[in-house]
């Protein structure tokens, strides 16, 4: 099938295949991944590699840190604000996943909105936050799955900012050491769910609080080398196999220019519908990874990925809270994918205009 399931997401067929290969004996051990002790050499030596090859393809500098966390980006949404909201936290109001992220951090302090879409549905990204005095943070979404929309120009602000970047990381070069935080699920560009990648500035993760649970600290995981408790060992596994796959295809350069044309190969059919298919964001504002849009009605949209699925195109029906439809983008989805989708989409806009 072609998979444009917003998450989790498809893998590559030759990582796919790699995994399928390694996991009754990985590498000569007689042991696979998820058997073998997280103390052993072999697994450690997977954790330092894939640490490395982070520091590498971010072009990070050395004054960050990087560690595994189990529960994914709801376990980050509250992690995030226990640590760090000291007095009051600012959310970048661009849907449903910032409202997540700030209720939770409600819990602990004041979280408030810098900016917010709402007045039209979420189609766009503001561009100006305004920040209370003392506020320990900003957090912003950099690409929002449920409403198709992508953050190309970062905001401009003297506080920390914090990036969910659960969807569109590695997806795209840009300048990651200028965020003092990133964490992201890898379940859509790197791996398998169940895990959240976290990157913090050395700095940035000293003014956490320890008056909580270790559990819970970023310092905990920092100073134990993600193995505070047994980590979770295949999706680290998996996120190794996903970089090594991404350098094997000419690096972020090369992905970028690759997603671009996806991208535009769905966006043209939209564009060129005289309005049979209606985009939900804002072109300035449309995210590469997730292509929201609308046909004429609930019905015919029903009717639309009820004909998709026949044609073997699984995924493309919208999120349950907005419906319409979605097509997904992810590193890992190819471009002959694409084509076939967009020949689809062209096919049935003909037959029911």
């Amino acid at each position: 099938v072609y998979n444009f399931n917003a998450g989790p997401s498809p893998l590559p067929l030759e990582v796919l295949e790699e995994i399928r290969d390694e996991m009754t004996n990985f590498k000569g051990t007689g042991m696979g991944i998820i058997e073998m002790s997280h103390r052993s050499k072999e697994f450690q030596s997977v954790i330092e590699e894939t640490k490395s090859l982070l520091f590498d393809l971010m072009k990070l500098t050395p004054d960050h840190e990087i560690v595994f966390i189990q529960g994914g980006g709801t376990m980050q949404f509250l992690m995030e604000s226990y640590n760090f909201l000291h007095t009051r936290a600012a959310y970048a109001d661009t849907g449903v996943w910032a409202h997540k992220a700030r209720d939770s951090a409600a819990f602990f302090g004041e979280a408030y909105d810098a900016n917010s879409a709402k007045d039209r549905n979420y189609s766009y990204i503001p561009e100006d936050c305004l920040i209370k005095p003392e506020t320990d943070y900003l957090h912003i979404t950099t690409n929002n799955t449920i409403y198709g929309t992508e953050y190309w120009k970062f905001p401009e602000v003297d506080i920390p900012i914090i990036c969910d970047m659960s969807s569109d990381i590695l997806s795209r070069r840009i300048d990651f050491n200028r965020f003092d935080m990133i964490w992201a699920g890898i379940q859509k560009n790197l791996g398998a769910a169940g895990m959240a990648l976290v990157i913090l500035k050395k700095d940035f993760a000293k003014t956490a609080r320890t008056d909580i649970p270790p559990f819970l600290q970023y310092k905990t995981f920092i100073e134990k080398d993600s193995a505070y408790n047994t980590p979770p060992v295949f999706c680290i596994y998996t996120l190794n196999k996903m970089l090594h796959w991404i350098i094997k295809q000419g690096g972020l350069d090369i992905i970028e220019k690759r997603n671009k044309e996806k991208a535009k190969l769905i966006y043209d059919i939209i564009d060129k519908s005289n309005g049979f298919y209606k985009g939900h964001a804002v072109k300035k504002d449309r995210s590469r990874m997730n292509i929201t849009f609308n046909l004429s009605s609930a019905d015919e949209e029903k009717d639309f990925i009820e004909k998709a699925k026949e044609n073997r195109f699984i995924g493309v029906n919208g999120h349950r809270l907005v419906g319409g439809c979605r097509i997904s983008l992810y590193n890992a989805v190819t471009i002959d994918a694409c084509k076939a989708v967009a020949q689809f989409m062209e096919a049935y806009r003909k037959d029911h205009q």
